[in-house]
């Protein structure tokens, strides 16, 4: 399965484990809970899924790789104790607390979350010397002397023995007590979660192109060379990181995360050209509704992977737009929550500065312990950061004669009124899109479709229009036979080849 459905079928596992009767205590009980063993080659977002259930489900995520532990770190060190067995003292060995069972304590302790994920990579290469216990823990959940807390589920993962040569393979007894998923890797899959942290557009662009090059792992003459999901996620991040600060992207750049000299190239090539069309074709003017008649000739007669390009642009252009709108959103819902706390205080005679201290204080907690219980989203994690910055801006605001709460209530009414412009523009923007789209590309294209499509599969594109609406997606949302024309498109996307150089600009 890909890692879509991996995460579902872990979700949906955590869901039941974490079930209690009416009596408070766990259906499942601890021992019972098969631990998930998540089975697939490196690089495809094993980790970032585990980050992901556990922000869902709001409880926290303890990870550790098994590779970096010894027998003593992981089940605690031997100590000699005395005991008395029948009148006569005996000297026996104890163990002091496993460093993975105390992270589990100190992180309830730090956050109080007393639900979480202990989650261990990599847990079929352990060393030799800690192997025999690993179906102690499995089956028990113990380590050494000490149990994993009630509450805690156990999530673990691996690579196949041909991506490392470290696996060591487990037996049957072992095989019986997890809840096996093997995960292949799967670009239609792993594009809902690039659209939602905003991978780069020439990254998208070209994948969708070039499917193939999403992943791969090759054995040559001088060695491994590959491909990873996590390979793009960091090249994008990269990639906006250069071009933030004026850096060119080069060959070898993108090299150091595209670990496959052909596809490293290839894409190299590709970025350049995407480039080009970005400083060809003027984007704002197009969103603005202002698009020339040159840039709509262009557009009409140019090949599909321009065109392809060309809406890659357009759309993260328009998406960058509505996550800000959303995130403007997220920012008010959490602030008008800390200003009714405000007011209430007001009410029972505590300052204005004392009752914004306050709610302050509650923000950089909660992003503190949000931190350590690694079940923060970055989303939540920049609306918390925003929230505490408003209300540090608050904090100098005149007081208000008689009314205390007032200019706290203006300042609030004028974000409000600056999110309606906001999200206002980028409708706008979004249907000039649509309306350039409809004049330069045919009505029944795989264009349209595409751009349909992508805003559908986008969480912030479906989440701002679900929200505020747009009349042209809904228009062609309903006309385009999508589940019947899919195939097709996805093919004929498949059968191309990108350009091997950059051509020269226009005369």
């Amino acid at each position: 399965m890909n890692i879509k459905e991996a995460k579902d079928q872990i979700k949906n596992a955590m869901t039941a484990y974490f079930t209690k009767d009416e009596f408070g205590n766990y259906v499942v009980p601890i021992e019972k809970q098969r631990p998930v063993f998540l089975m697939g080659p490196p690089g495809i977002g094993k980790t970032a899924v585990m980050e992901q259930i556990a922000q869902e489900l709001d409880v926290a995520l303890v990870s550790y790789s098994m590779t970096h532990h010894t027998r003593q770190s992981a089940l605690g060190l031997p100590f000699i104790e005395k005991k008395v067995y029948g009148g006569k003292e005996y000297s026996i060995s104890e163990y002091t607390m496993s460093e993975i069972i105390a992270a589990v304590y100190e992180t309830m302790e730090q956050t109080g979350k007393h639900e979480g994920i202990l989650f261990l990579d990599e847990i079929n290469c352990v060393s030799e010397t800690l192997a025999p216990a690993m179906l102690q823990f499995l089956q028990f959940k113990i380590f050494g002397r000490h149990r994993v807390p009630d509450g805690w589920i156990v999530v673990t993962a691996g690579n196949p023995p041909e991506y490392n040569k470290s696996v060591r393979e487990f037996d049957i007894v072992t095989w019986d007590r997890l809840k096996r998923i093997d995960v292949e890797p799967d670009f239609d899959a792993w594009k809902e979660y690039a659209y939602e942290k905003g991978v780069h557009p020439s990254i998208m662009t070209y994948l969708e192109v070039k499917k193939g090059d999403f992943y791969r792992v090759e054995t040559t003459v001088s060695g491994k060379s590959f491909v990873t999901a996590r390979g793009w996620d960091d090249l994008s991040q990269m990639i906006d990181l250069y071009e933030r600060h004026g850096i060119k992207v080069d060959e070898k750049l993108v090299c150091q995360y595209l670990q496959n000299a052909k596809i490293a190239k290839e894409f190299s090539v590709y970025y350049d050209l995407f480039n080009k069309y970005r400083s060809d074709y003027q984007i704002d003017k197009i969103l603005a509704g202002k698009a020339t008649a040159a840039i709509k000739h262009r557009a009409k007669a140019a090949k599909f992977d321009e065109r392809l390009s060309l809406l890659g642009l357009l759309l993260d252009a328009v998406s960058q737009d509505m996550r800000a709108v959303l995130e403007t959103e997220d920012l008010l819902r959490d602030l008008v929550g800390a200003l009714k706390a405000v007011r209430g205080e007001l009410d029972s005679g505590v300052t204005v500065q004392k009752a914004l201290e306050a709610r302050i204080a509650e923000q950089q907690t909660a992003l503190e312990r949000g931190k350590r219980s690694g079940a923060l989203s970055r989303e939540k994690e920049r609306t918390l950061c925003r929230v505490t910055a408003t209300l540090q801006e608050f904090l100098k605001l005149p007081e208000g004669s008689g009314n205390a709460f007032a200019p706290l209530k203006e300042a609030y009414a004028k974000k409000v009124e600056t999110l309606k412009a906001q999200a206002g523009d980028t409708g706008k923007k979004l249907s000039h899109l649509f309306a350039f789209c409809e004049e330069v590309f045919e009505e029944d294209g795989q264009e349209l479709l595409i751009l349909v499509t992508e805003l559908t599969v986008s969480s912030c594109g479906a989440r701002f229009i679900s929200r505020y609406g747009c009349k042209e997606y809904f228009a062609h949302n309903k006309e385009l036979l999508f589940y019947e024309r899919q195939q097709d498109i996805i093919t004929e996307l498949e059968g191309l080849e990108l350009p091997q150089q950059v051509p020269q600009a226009d005369a």
